[in-house]
């Protein structure tokens, strides 16, 4: 059974960070492509980030780029996404997505491919 669970969501002040984690079991993680998404309360998905298997590629949407940096451990069979300079409007449900083939973030967020998990909530708010 394929499982990917998200950990390391909370309650933060604005300009604040947190690391969002994702575990991964079930499929080979190394041939996996990695993605973040969010979804926002009342709002649509809207893709976040993505990472190639190797590490090598990434993609941020614009409005996080520059403050969120996707990273993964094939090792540990994890991915991150590390949130710094949090804003009110990052405040959603994030969740991770693997694929074994590359999806542009609005083919992911349209068609959902892959596996996905259930998602940890950030809160950002003073």
């Amino acid at each position: 059974e394929v499982q990917l669970v998200e950990s390391g969501g909370g309650l933060v002040q604005p300009g604040g960070s947190l690391r969002l984690s994702c575990a991964v079991s079930g499929l080979t993680f190394s041939e996996y492509w990695m993605y973040w998404v969010r979804q926002a309360p009342g709002k649509g998905l809207e893709w976040v980030s993505t990472i190639d298997t190797g590490s090598i590629t990434t993609y941020y949407a614009e409005s996080v780029k520059g403050r969120f940096t996707i990273s993964r451990d094939n090792a540990k069979n994890t991915v991150y996404l590390q949130m710094n300079s949090l804003k009110p409007e990052d405040t959603a449900v994030y969740s991770c997505v693997g694929s074994s083939k590359y999806h542009g973030g609005a083919y992911i967020v349209a068609l959902r491919p892959g596996y996905w998990g259930q998602g940890t909530q950030v809160t950002v708010s003073s």
